[in-house]
C-alpha cells in the first residue's frame, strides 16, 4: 500500500497529461495521445462528431477538431480507451490528425487550453506501472522494443515485456520469500533451539537460485551487444583488404580503398543486421610500424577497438610477405578471432597450406574474396553462430539493462553470503538478512522495491510521447 502511495503521488496522477506519440516531424498522420480521468471532457470540448460518453471502449470515430473560436482545425480520427483496459490503466483517448507540424501544436495547444497538462518524458508508460498494469522491468522493455534496430533486440525486447524475465524473478523471488520464512521463524523461537528449516534443503536452494540469477547477469554481455550491435573489429596490416571487406559485408562503400599503405587513419563504423543479430564494424587503422605521427595516432585507435570487440577478424593477404602478416596476429582478451585469407581469387593452394600450418594455436580459418564475394556467405554465417554460442536470443532470458544487470550482480553477491553462511554455520540472524538483501536486490528490477529518485532516473530516458 505504501509503495503504490509512493507511486502515485510521483506521478501526479490527478492530472490529465497530453502529448504528441509519434516522432517530432511532417508525416501522413500524427497521433495524440490524452490520459487521466478527464481524458473524455477534455477532449470533447473540442471534439465535434458523436458524443465520447456514448461511445463505447476500444472504438475508432470519424470526425473534427476545433480550434478556440469554433473554427474547424483538421479532421481527425478518435479513438477510446475506458479505464482499466488502457495502456495507462486510465481513461486515455488517441487522436490521429493529419501530419501537419502546424496541426499537431495546435492541436496540442487547444487540449491545454481545455485542461490538458503537457506529459513529462515516460509519464505514460509510468503511469501504467503504478496501475499495475506491468510491472518495471515490463515498462523498462517498452523503451527497448521502441529503440529496437534487430530481430533479435526486438525479439529481446519483446520477451521482457510479455513478462517472462519479470515471471523467472518473480519465482526466484517466492523460493526467497519462502526460504527467508523459515529462517525468521528460527529467530523467533530462538530460544526454543529448534530449526525449521532443513540446512542441506537450504543450501541446495540456495545453490539453484544462485545458479539462476548468476546466469542471468552472466547473459548481460551478450545482451547488450545483441541490443547495440556486436562489435566486429576488421584487423592486419595495411593493404590486406580491411577497408574492401568493410564494404562488402555493408553492402556500400563506407571505406576509401586505396593500394597507398596507411589511407584509412581513423576508425570507421557502421551497421548491419546479419541473420537477425545487429553487427557493428570496425574498419581499423593497418597495423605496421610507421614515422608518421598521425597515422600511429590511428593505429592505437585500432589497437583500443580490437581490444575492445566480441569478435576480431584478422586479415592475411596471400600476395604479400607473410612473416610480418602472420606476427602481427594476437589473441584477444576475451573476444572470439577469425583469420580471414583474402584475394581468394589470385593465391593459390599451396600458399594457404604455408599460412594455414604458420598460424598460431587453434584459429578458425575463412578464405574469401572481397572482390568477387566469395566466402562473404560463410563468414556470416560464422559471424552468427559466434554472436549466439553463448546465449541466443531466440530461446532464452538474456538481461540487455544495466540497471537489472547491477541489481541481479548485488543480489548475486547477497546470495553467495546466504551459500555460504549456511555451509559454515553462520547465526541465523545474519543469514536472514543477507537473503532479505537478495530479495531487495531482485525487487529492484520489477519494481517491488523502488523509490521516487529511481522512478526518476528510468522514466526520464523516455520519449515525451510513451
Amino acid at each position: 500500500m505504501e509503495q503504490t502511495q509512493l507511486i502515485m503521488q510521483h506521478t501526479d496522477s490527478e492530472r490529465t497529461i497530453a502529448a504528441i506519440a509519434t516522432p517530432a516531424g511532417q508525416g501522413g498522420i500524427a497521433v495524440i495521445r490524452v490520459s487521466g480521468r478527464d481524458a473524455f471532457d477534455i477532449v470533447q470540448k473540442m471534439w465535434r462528431g458523436k458524443p465520447l460518453a456514448q461511445c463505447t471502449s476500444h472504438t475508432a470515430h470519424l470526425g473534427n477538431i476545433s480550434q478556440e473560436d469554433g473554427s474547424v482545425l483538421d479532421q481527425a480520427v478518435i479513438t477510446l480507451f475506458r479505464a482499466p483496459n488502457s495502456f495507462t490503466g486510465e481513461d486515455t483517448v488517441e487522436i490521429s490528425v493529419h501530419g501537419s507540424r502546424w496541426i499537431q501544436r495546435e492541436a496540442l495547444n487547444q487540449l491545454m487550453r481545455c485542461g490538458a497538462k503537457a506529459a513529462g518524458p515516460g509519464e505514460f508508460s509510468q503511469r501504467a506501472f503504478a496501475n499495475g498494469r506491468m510491472d518495471l522491468a515490463q515498462t523498462e522493455a517498452v523503451a527497448d522494443l521502441i529503440a529496437a534496430e534487430s530481430r533479435a533486440a526486438h525479439r529481446l525486447a519483446l520477451s521482457q515485456m510479455s513478462g517472462a524475465f519479470s515471471r523467472k524473478l518473480n519465482e526466484l523471488r517466492e523460493q526467497l520469500i519462502h526460504f527467508g520464512s523459515l529462517l525468521e521463524l528460527e529467530l523467533d523461537f530462538s530460544e526454543e533451539d529448534v530449526e525449521f528449516a532443513d540446512r542441506t534443503q537450504l543450501i541446495n536452494s540456495a545453490k539453484e537460485t544462485l545458479a539462476v540469477v548468476q546466469h542471468l547477469a552472466l547473459s548481460y554481455k551478450s545482451g547488450r551487444a545483441f541490443k547495440e550491435g556486436v562489435p566486429v573489429a576488421i584487423a592486419g596490416a595495411p593493404n590486406v583488404g580491411k577497408s574492401t571487406l568493410l564494404n562488402r559485408l555493408l553492402d556500400c562503400d563506407k571505406a576509401i580503398v586505396s593500394d597507398i599503405p596507411g589511407t584509412t587513419r581513423d576508425i570507421i563504423e557502421d551497421t548491419r543486421e546479419i541473420g537477425g543479430i545487429l553487427f557493428r564494424f570496425i574498419d581499423t587503422a593497418g597495423l605496421r610500424d610507421t614515422a608518421d605521427t598521425v597515422e600511429r595516432i590511428g593505429i592505437e585507435r585500432a589497437k583500443e577497438h580490437i581490444d575492445r570487440a566480441a569478435v576480431t577478424l584478422w586479415l592475411v593477404d596471400p600476395t604479400q610477405p607473410l612473416e610480418a602478416q602472420l606476427a602481427s596476429i594476437t589473441a584477444p582478451s576475451e573476444g572470439k578471432r577469425f583469420v580471414i585469407l583474402t584475394k581468394s581469387d589470385l593465391s593459390d593452394d599451396a600458399v594457404t597450406n604455408q599460412i594455414l600450418a604458420a598460424l598460431p594455436g587453434s584459429c578458425p580459418v575463412i578464405s574469401i574474396s572481397a572482390k568477387t564475394g566469395s566466402g562473404i556467405d560463410e563468414l556470416e554465417a560464422a559471424l552468427v553462430r559466434t554472436a549466439t554460442t553463448e546465449h541466443n536470443p531466440e530461446n532464452e532470458l538474456i538481461v540487455t539493462n544495466a540497471r537489472h544487470y547491477e541489481a541481479l550482480t548485488a543480489g548475486a553477491e547477497a546470495l553467495q553470503r546466504v551459500l555460504t553462511g549456511l555451509q559454515t554455520g553462520i547465526p541465523t540472524d545474519f543469514v536472514a538478512q543477507d537473503v532479505r538483501e537478495a530479495l531487495y536486490h531482485l525487487g529492484l528490477v520489477t519494481g517491488a522495491v523502488t523509490t521516487a529518485d529511481l522512478l526518476t532516473s528510468i522514466f526520464s530516458h523516455f520519449c515525451i510521447g510513451k
